[in-house]
């Protein structure tokens, strides 16, 4: 049963309280912030104009007309399928606060949002970002380091900011973190990343660390571990100062990461051990081919490809 105090909260005050759950406790982007905000207070007015003001009469038929409005006003299917994903989240939360009794988001399935081919960078590109830290400072060397062993196992961003220094076993190259599902696995790294990630340890780690002794591998200027806020204000920098001017992320340098592996030969069963994926079926998105394999590959194998 719902609690007291929850049942006597407005839906806004709900969305009030959950988003400060965010922002203290998720450590959630102002964007994000601002994104879930807008989405949610949307359906929180369709709701409104439906003459809804209770979670207990929100259920299929309503949602369905929710959906229904959303085609209307020309949503796309992906647009449509994160408004749900956020709202089921938003409703996730309120029945681990006792302020539901369902989440009214499970009646209804989300649009199938056509497969899109992941993003990655080039060869030289990526060269150019993990060479764009100075490696006179601490920070440049951790930053380094973080960009080698991003581009190096694929990790994903959760599994970065909470290594610590127990995880790593850099002789024979390679750490452990911990995946969705709190799923144990090792990853491995490249002679570059050990070595960027050795110089680090030794030298630029040593100047963060602070009097307060921490076993976090990455830290702040503070000498604390770094969030994953201070990772993506880091990839920015370096996407600008590396003269690529696009949107650099963790998953866009997991993305890289498989697709070069598959490129440069790696069996599709080898990617998704590395890369923590449950199913086969989440990895063979990365099975896309580039131009330039199509053609190497064409010049190899037909017999007419060449004089």
């Amino acid at each position: 049963m719902p609690g007291d105090e929850g049942r006597g909260k407005s839906m806004e005050e709900q969305l009030e309280q959950y988003l400060a759950h965010l922002r203290v406790e998720k450590d959630a982007s102002p964007y994000t912030l601002r994104n879930y905000s807008h989405e949610i207070r949307q359906f929180l007015w369709f709701l409104k104009e439906q003459g809804i003001g209770s979670w207990d009469d929100v259920d299929r038929q309503v949602l369905r007309r929710y959906l229904l409005w959303l085609r209307k006003e020309e949503y796309v299917e992906a647009s449509m399928a994160r408004k749900l994903s956020e709202l089921r989240s938003f409703c996730r939360y309120l029945l681990q606060e006792e302020q539901l009794h369902s989440n009214p988001f499970d009646l209804v399935s989300s649009p199938k949002v056509p497969k899109r081919l992941p993003r990655y960078l080039k060869h030289e590109e990526i060269e150019a970002l993990l060479h764009a830290p100075d490696l006179s400072t601490a920070q440049g060397q951790r930053d380094r380091a973080i960009l080698e062993l991003l581009y190096a196992s694929g990790v994903r961003l959760s599994e970065l900011v909470g290594l610590s220094l127990g995880d790593l076993s850099l002789d024979p190259g390679q750490m452990v973190v911990w995946g969705k599902g709190g799923k144990e696995r090792i990853v491995l790294l490249g002679e570059p990343a050990v070595q960027a990630i050795r110089a680090y340890i030794r030298d630029g780690r040593v100047k963060l660390l602070s009097k307060k002794m921490t076993d976090a591998l990455f830290l702040n200027r503070f000498g604390g571990r770094l969030s994953r806020r201070s990772i993506g204000h880091i990839l920015d920098k370096y996407s600008k100062l590396s003269g690529l001017w696009m949107k650099v992320t963790p998953h866009l340098l997991r993305h890289t990461f498989a697709t070069h592996m598959l490129e440069g030969g790696a069996n599709l069963r080898v990617v998704q051990e590395l890369l923590g994926h449950a199913q086969p079926t989440t990895t063979e998105i990365y099975t896309h081919v580039t131009p330039t394999r199509l053609r190497e590959v064409y010049l190899k194998s037909h017999p007419r490809a060449k004089d």
